[in-house]
């Protein structure tokens, strides 16, 4: 029995919770079968990564208090504050599950975190790659990157960097997952994914209010994953997505404006490649001088 905030937990009976709540995130994904992920979210603990109680759970409008301080409410699909004036969340577990899935982890592997807020989902990648593998988790923000690097120092093999993601990894990676939108790839993202590597980034555009004021979130994003193969760069959409936006992000209204427009011509699924650092080519879906996503030829 665990005494937490003065209420007195039943760590197996927490354990079952655990054990459903994984079982129901990777259902609600669409994942049929990743053991090693169900047993990752079954394990790590929820509630060391989101602070003393009182929670705040984020429903479609605003942040309301959770009236209970037994963790067993955090085992479920919701959004739950950890700086709720940023509109900065632990984020919704069925769809870390479902994207993680589609990264495909494996044991050994060296895996670079970026936006890794206060660890919990760095925590879930590191049971997946096992005490062989490597995790560097880097946070902007450095009351976070504090935070992570003491919910994280059960681990030997995570190191916690307070810097801008768009610097890292600093090494070849195996994969890099990204918790922040943006409307381009970092180069560093690309340039040290490894052979056989694999990139999950939110790439959007950013919601705005008067007088072009950023909001922090999107107004329209999706998740892509990137895969090298040698020197080709495959690139395939996955989901749309709504997510924080990257703070420290610079841009300008027309790219913007550029990416709002290919979302809303579609085509999306039809995106196979990436283009890096070379010539455009005649079909893509969007395009910058140094890079662009291709679509394959209609038949």
């Amino acid at each position: 029995m665990l005494n937490y905030q003065d209420q007195t937990v039943d760590e197996a009976e927490l354990k079952i919770c655990r054990r459903a709540y994984a079982v129901q995130m990777l259902a609600k994904a669409g994942v049929d079968r990743d053991d090693a992920l169900l047993n990752a979210f079954a394990t790590v603990p929820r509630e060391d990564f989101l602070g003393a109680p009182p929670w705040k759970m984020r429903d479609w409008k605003r942040y309301v208090d959770v009236p209970s301080t037994d963790p067993v409410v955090l085992y479920q699909d919701l959004l739950f504050a950890l700086q709720a004036d940023r509109q900065v969340n632990n984020g919704s577990p069925s769809l870390h599950a479902g994207v993680l899935h589609r990264l495909a982890l494996r044991k050994g592997e060296t895996v670079c975190h970026i936006g890794a807020g206060s660890g919990y989902y760095t925590a879930i990648i590191v049971e997946i790659v096992g005490e062989t593998g490597r995790v560097v988790a880097v946070e902007f923000d450095a009351e976070l990157a504090q935070q992570a690097r003491r919910n994280l120092e059960r681990y030997a093999n995570v190191e916690v960097v307070h810097g801008d993601g768009l610097e890292w990894p600093r090494e070849p990676a195996d994969a890099v997952y990204v918790n922040f939108a943006l409307h381009h790839p970092a180069e560093p993202w690309i340039d040290r994914l490894a052979d056989g590597g694999r990139l999950l980034f939110p790439l959007g555009t950013p919601a705005m209010g008067a007088e072009g004021r950023l909001l922090g979130v999107t107004s329209q994003a999706a998740f892509f994953l990137i895969g090298r193969e040698g020197d080709e760069l495959s690139a395939r959409f996955l989901q749309p997505v709504n997510f924080v936006w990257g703070e420290g992000i610079s841009g300008d209204l027309s790219t913007y404006a550029a990416l709002d427009r290919a979302f809303h011509a579609g085509g999306l699924n039809r995106i196979h490649a990436l283009r890096w650092n070379a010539v455009k080519t005649e079909q893509e879906w969007y395009s910058q001088e140094r890079w662009g996503l291709v679509m394959a030829a209609l038949h």
